[in-house]
């Protein structure tokens, strides 16, 4: 297995700004480890987030948010893309779609993604279904994602599960599988 990570509009305005709310930023710590297990991993991090122009079809559904080379449009601080990491913009929900992911993860060997970021049950499902449709195999730890209600969050997640087949974990099993796999043999993690 050769793992990405996928973080899905951590964007100010999606944690702190017009669509943001207490529930988004219960995710923000979660991802945030995540991250610096997979860099120390040698795991690929990608940000992928709306960058969205005017006539994009979500601005008639959603209004403004996220609009290209705002700061509503930037990466929160918290989880600030590193210099090895990738960054893709997106206008519309799946991070698939016209962004250049499929080519990149190709070209990184990658054959599982593992999805993080907002909303569970929008735009980490259709990326979820895309990656699916790539023959990907999918991972969400269910702490790294979340949607605007507990409801559309559960529905969400059984989806994935359902319809994806995707792998529903955490954030720490995660970890602990990283850094085993990292273990040189006879150490006390690894055998």
């Amino acid at each position: 297995m050769q793992p990405a990570v996928v973080v899905i509009d951590m964007l100010n305005d999606f944690v702190t700004g017009k669509l943001g709310n207490e529930r988004v930023r219960s995710v923000v710590e979660p991802i945030r480890e995540l991250l610096a297990a997979a860099r120390a991993a040698g795991i690929p991090v990608v940000y992928v987030g709306d960058a969205h122009l005017p006539s994009d079809p979500e601005i008639a559904i959603w209004g403004p948010h996220a609009m290209k080379g705002t700061k509503e449009a930037e990466t929160i601080p918290e989880l600030a893309p590193q210099s090895s990491d990738f960054v893709l913009e997106k206008r519309t929900y799946s991070a698939f779609y016209e962004t250049g992911l499929d080519l990149l993860l190709r070209s990184l060997g990658v054959d599982t993604v593992v999805i993080t970021g907002l909303h569970t049950n929008i735009c980490c499902r259709h990326t979820a279904a895309d990656a699916f449709a790539r023959a990907y195999k999918i991972v969400v730890p269910e702490d790294c994602v979340n949607a605007f209600t507990e409801e559309e969050h559960r529905d969400g997640i059984e989806y994935l599960r359902r319809v994806y087949g995707a792998r529903i974990t955490t954030s720490g099993a995660l970890v602990r599988e990283w850094q085993e796999s990292r273990a040189p043999a006879g150490s006390p993690t690894g055998e």
